[in-house]
């Protein structure tokens, strides 16, 4: 037995956010999760397992509600989820898996110590994860992997996906085109994103118009958007699916100006499933990269010429829609 093989029959590996719980199967430790996050739906077969967080808010609510409700909670000092610390402790895990890149898309590493504090025994290992860039997620996973004894694992992780991205860059550096992209990561108000997508839209042949890569996204005016015109528009609400992005159109759609933009006259207009994809700094940022590059250059990466979105069919659909 091997070091890795070692590894997986002793841990028992809590992870509360679904980017670490895709990075732990990634990695071949699935059957050592014991207890997962709300939000953690990927792959098949993790939503058996115990649910250790929940939201405190209503999911359910329109967006502008949500964002109303999150920034109450932070302005109060309160956790956006509650943790069960008592099932947390009665799993007994040897190590957890959390984030604290960002308060509001997942239990926090602050929200860890919190259940902890009054720990009795041996502490589990915590690993907490805060990417920015492409860089960051593909340390992360090397990360979590020397945590968890499968160094090589990870490297060989990490070395094939990277693969994966170099080859469609690549690719997209020999289109000459270079369209001006807009990604929105939440509709009501406006958010352009940030952190690694600008770097997917510039790996996938585009000119990102909003964002800072390695910065978290920033809050827009609709006047933002508009005097940019851009030529696509990118929908990509971090949480929601195709179907709940196209429900909470209506506040974009009704703005002024709206109809003229270029990306709307044209038809390039997308919506895309910022849940699975995209918001999840994980191995499926790769997929996310080919979901940009079909959409900014459909001639050049449609499935048919390009080989690409293999990985895109496994259970949740293309990924994306044309509005």
């Amino acid at each position: 037995m091997n070091d890795a093989q070692s590894a997986r029959r002793t841990e028992r590996i809590v992870s509360l956010i679904p980017s670490a719980t895709e990075i732990a199967c990634a990695l071949g430790f699935a059957d050592s999760l014991v207890a997962r996050s709300h939000e953690c739906d990927f792959p098949v077969g993790v939503e058996l397992l115990p649910v250790l967080t929940q939201p405190q808010l209503d999911s359910s609510a329109s967006g502008k509600n949500i964002d109303d409700r999150v920034k109450q909670l932070v302005q109060d000092g309160s956790s956006v989820y509650r943790v069960d610390a008592e099932q947390l402790r009665s799993l007994e895990p040897t190590a957890i898996l959390t984030q604290d890149q960002c308060e509001v898309c997942a239990a926090s590493l602050r929200d860890i110590e919190s259940a902890l504090a009054d720990w009795i025994g041996t502490a589990p290992k915590v690993v907490s994860l805060n990417p920015k860039t492409l860089a960051d997620v593909w340390m992360d996973i090397e990360r979590v992997a020397a945590s968890l004894g499968a160094d090589e694992v990870g490297k060989r992780v990490t070395h094939e996906l990277t693969e994966r991205v170099t080859d469609i860059a690549e690719r997209a550096l020999r289109i000459r085109s270079r369209p001006r992209v807009a990604c929105i990561e939440w509709i009501d108000p406006l958010m352009g994103a940030g952190n690694w997508i600008p770097e997917l839209v510039v790996l996938a042949g585009g000119q990102p118009l909003f964002g800072k890569v390695g910065e978290h996204s920033e809050w827009l005016e609709w006047e933002d958007l508009r005097a940019a015109d851009p030529e696509i528009i990118v929908l990509l609400p971090c949480g929601f699916s195709i179907e709940r992005t196209r429900a909470e159109m209506a506040p974009l759609i009704a703005q002024s100006g709206w109809s003229n933009l270029s990306a709307v006259r044209t038809q390039r207009v997308y919506v895309t499933d910022g849940n699975q994809y995209f918001n999840r700094p994980g191995p499926r940022l790769v997929e996310s990269l080919e979901i940009l590059a079909q959409v900014i250059h459909p001639d050049h990466f449609s499935p048919s010429a390009s080989g690409l979105l293999s990985g895109l069919l496994s259970g949740q659909g293309q990924g994306w829609q044309q509005l």
